[in-house]
């Protein structure tokens, strides 16, 4: 006959002595059932006490996930999660170097769990994490020089559990002062720092941009694109990617009119050819958050072209005209005789129309006519230009037709219409 539905049979630790097998009845409270686990071990005060996961998530049975135990499972039993935040808080806060970090890299490794956290932040261990942060680096600057490996431990470990427990959306993003994200951004900006330490920073960095519109303003004011440039070049992908997270978040962020400026910024130092060379073409595969964030920074660049893509040009619009006879300048002046120019009107005109024929203009009598639609509008007289100018000799040899029908491609109409 098969056991109840409500009974899962388990193994339970404790430390220094043998596992106990036992079945749970998930119909008794949970706080009856770690009285039993107590009371056979002999452990008073069973209310200092809880189960948790005894895998790598060290995660704590609560009433609301306790369904999710399976028979078979290993369960341990621990200090219950307001004892643990109430002892790591206290730990934390030691004089003594080598206990303050292991209570950090316990409270590391607690955090992910949101029941601890809860009950840590309940103890205002944000605010306390946030002071050590900022007053952390001129408290122990003296140490620094002996004792380098174990201040960058301990800040590394300061940062993991605070990104650990911002990630649980209980805290508002809202709640923390300059100083502490200057602390942060000045890891950003230190050409030498721990990969951990900066990793976590940038992590911290792109959280408030995103879930903060103050502290985007704030987190703009005190990094550049210049500065986080440089952490594309190195060879660790995982700061790469952070990196390149950062300059989305700063990109989706920012006003409309700030855009185009970053984007301008960004073409200035070069962003594409240091992405291909210390990214794509980087002699190891790109993981799928890299590709994500790849992903993500190219369609905000792609929506910059939209008002271009959707404005048409105007006929009657001397300069916009003046880049069309600049198209065919470029690839027909180099043929024509020196004083082409001295004829009549007429046969200027007819000579002009023969032009705009051979380049592929549908309109051969009035090529600003074939930039009114929408898209590709004025984007695909751009493309042009910028081809002709930087590209002379391949456009004299290609057709703008080309050029033309690929900005009316299935694919860009696609895009356009998203």
């Amino acid at each position: 006959m098969p056991p109840p539905a409500d009974i899962v049979k388990v193994a339970i630790e404790w430390p220094g002595a043998y596992p106990k097998l036992m079945e749970i009845d998930q119909k008794k409270p949970l706080s009856a059932i770690i009285k039993e686990v107590c009371d056979g071990w002999s452990l008073a005060n069973h209310e200092y006490f809880a189960l948790q996961h005894a895998d790598s998530s060290n995660f704590y049975i609560t009433e609301k996930n306790r369904n999710e135990i399976k028979n078979g499972t290993i369960l341990r039993l621990t200090t219950s999660p307001a004892q643990n935040a109430q002892q790591l808080h206290e730990r934390i806060q030691s004089s003594s170097m080598d206990a303050k970090l292991e209570a950090l890299k316990d409270l590391a490794s607690l955090s992910r769990d949101v029941t601890f956290a809860q009950e840590f932040i309940n103890l205002d261990g944000i605010s306390l994490l946030t002071q050590m942060v900022e007053s952390g680096t001129e408290r122990y600057q003296k140490l620094q020089k002996i004792m380098k490996p174990c201040f960058g431990d301990m800040l590394s470990f300061t940062l993991t559990a605070f990104v650990e427990l911002m990630d649980h959306g209980i805290v508002s993003w809202d709640t923390f002062s300059v100083a502490f994200i200057k602390k942060i951004a000045s890891f950003v900006n230190k050409s030498a720092i721990d990969i951990s330490i900066l990793q976590r920073s940038l992590a911290i960095l792109e959280s408030m941009v995103l879930n903060s519109h103050d502290l985007y303003q704030k987190v703009a004011q005190e990094i550049t694109i210049g500065q986080l440039i440089p952490h594309l070049q190195g060879t660790d992908q995982e700061i790469q990617t952070y990196t390149i997270a950062v300059i989305n978040a700063l990109f989706l962020k920012a006003p409309d009119e700030r855009r185009q400026e970053m984007a301008n910024i960004l073409a200035q130092k070069q962003l594409r050819y240091i992405i291909l060379t210390h990214v794509i073409r980087a002699q190891r595969a790109i993981n799928n958050e890299m590709a994500h964030q790849l992903y993500v920074l190219q369609v905000l660049t792609f929506n910059l072209l939209e008002d271009r893509m959707m404005t048409k040009m105007d006929p009657q619009d001397q300069a916009q005209r003046d880049i069309i006879f600049e198209l065919r300048r470029i690839a027909f002046d180099a043929e024509s005789e020196p004083n082409n120019s001295s004829g009549s009107m007429e046969k200027r005109k007819s000579m002009y129309t023969r032009d705009y024929k051979k380049l592929g203009f549908i309109n051969h009598v009035n090529p600003a006519m074939d930039f009114t639609q929408t898209p590709p509008g004025m984007l695909a007289l751009d493309n042009m230009l910028y081809f002709a100018k930087h590209h002379q000799d391949a456009y004299i040899r290609v057709s703008v037709l080309v050029l033309l029908r690929y900005c009316q491609c299935p694919m860009f109409q696609t895009y356009a219409q998203k």
